[in-house]
């Protein structure tokens, strides 16, 4: 661009982007890393992740737990980046990554006494699967339960991505094939994934623990996957 444009330009990676305004063009297949800060992000970044979700991109950020990807909701082709990158069968629950409860009931059906203990436990280190709703496009949902997970991070950069977008993030923990735990470095993130996702978002280092995964589905919570949230909560 000559020195008279006075658009910036922005590139991202493994799809290749360059975002201008809102002009989208392939380049070199690199993703950038985007260094926000853990408790005050810096919204200028914040809105450069957004606009690559927007177009089809795959991110990388921390949450309360650990490290996830994602990407936006009624993405087919980048949904299914995610499943290759993890190696994930169609019986893998998908997250809808909320920044709050306000939006549960266009995705998930639930009664008053489930309402009760997601009100108690988000924002938390939770993830919550619940009966999904028609909103939820099938491909996302567990193909013979119908359901979804829903989570609500503590985490100030998730919350910020989550302001920007406006609508949820579809998301899953970053535990790669074979891995018992997630990746909690992002020098080791870009080592593996640079040239497979679009946005590494460096918040510093994360936990190592995932989020509980409790089913609430039912007529009584299953633990799923016990992780960093308590399950004392939920008599399990």
């Amino acid at each position: 661009m000559g020195s008279s444009g006075s658009a910036q330009v922005s590139c991202f990676g493994a799809e290749g982007f360059i975002v201008a305004g809102s002009l989208v063009r392939p380049v070199l297949p690199v993703a950038q890393t985007l260094y926000i800060h853990p408790e005050n992000p810096q919204n200028r970044l914040v809105e450069q992740a957004v606009k690559v979700i927007r177009a089809g991109g795959l991110i990388i950020y921390p949450t309360d737990s650990a490290y996830a990807i994602g990407c936006h909701l009624g993405d087919k082709a980048a949904v299914d980046r995610i499943r290759q990158i993890r190696q994930l069968d169609k019986h893998h629950n998908f997250t809808l990554v909320c920044s709050d409860l306000s939006e549960l009931g266009v995705y998930a059906r639930v009664n008053n006494q489930v309402f009760r203990r997601l009100k108690a436990n988000t924002p938390g280190p939770y993830t919550f699967i619940l009966e999904a709703t028609s909103e939820v496009p099938r491909r996302l949902m567990h193909p013979k339960r119908k359901t979804i997970g829903l989570r609500v991070p503590a985490n100030a950069i998730a919350q910020a991505l989550l302001a920007a977008l406006g609508e949820p993030l579809m998301s899953s923990t970053l535990i790669m094939p074979g891995d018992e735990y997630p990746l909690t470095d992002p020098e080791d993130i870009r080592d593996l994934l640079e040239k497979r996702v679009d946005i590494i978002i460096d918040g510093g280092f994360s936990g190592m623990e995932p989020t509980t995964v409790i089913d609430l589905s039912g007529d009584a919570p299953i633990l799923l996957r016990r992780g960093m949230g308590d399950v004392a909560a939920f008599d399990l």
